[in-house]
């Protein structure tokens, strides 16, 4: 019976983990979407006499033109907006890569790269270029490894909380949702 009722909480412990790694990629996804939506990419053109403000997904937050603009010819004009929009959309997708890596790096996604390297290629000029760029656009985040990140201490307390650690127990079920279906099936498919 003890060989038993160590494997049952052992599996508890399993379970306990995969919930609170679950729980803060949930958490980072809501950082990561909050960030997101707060994204601008401003571009201004040589002259400055057109700027373009872009936000998520390239769309266009804010176009602003100077007298300047207004007095050139409409094609002078059309082709100085179309390149600052492209130069303002382009920063926006470099920065949407970064935040997405800031907060899902740890999961092997490198968005950033694909970006800079689709850009590279559209654009006709080096990806080193547009590394350079994003350096100088993006802030410096610390990334957390993620054995650090996930990793959480046994050693206190009864798995099944007959000591009080300061920690509360996570509700009880309610029936089963979608959500619970997914969760359950992706913790049977890690364990396979």
């Amino acid at each position: 019976m003890s060989a038993e009722f160590d494997r049952l909480v052992a599996e508890f412990e399993k379970f306990q983990s995969k919930m609170k790694h679950v729980d803060q990629q949930m958490a980072g996804v809501e950082d990561m979407q909050s960030e997101l939506s707060e994204l601008e990419a401003s571009a201004t053109n040589a002259d400055r006499s057109v700027t373009v403000i872009a936000g998520p997904g390239g769309a266009v937050k804010d176009l602003q033109l100077t007298d300047k603009a207004m007095s050139q010819p409409p094609q002078a004009l059309a082709a100085a907006i179309k390149s600052t929009l492209s130069e303002a959309v382009a920063e926006a997708a470099r920065k949407q890569a970064g935040i997405v890596d800031n907060h899902m790096g740890g999961m092997g996604i490198n968005a950033t790269e694909q970006v800079i390297e689709t850009q590279a290629e559209a654009f006709g000029m080096p990806a080193e270029e547009l590394r350079q760029r994003m350096a100088e656009e993006q802030p410096v985040h610390r990334e957390v490894p993620v054995e650090e990140e996930y990793q959480e201490d046994y050693s206190r307390g009864s798995v099944f909380g007959d000591e009080d650690d300061g920690r509360s127990a996570p509700p009880p079920a309610q029936g089963s949702s979608a959500g619970d279906e997914f969760l359950k099936n992706l913790f049977e498919e890690d364990d396979r």
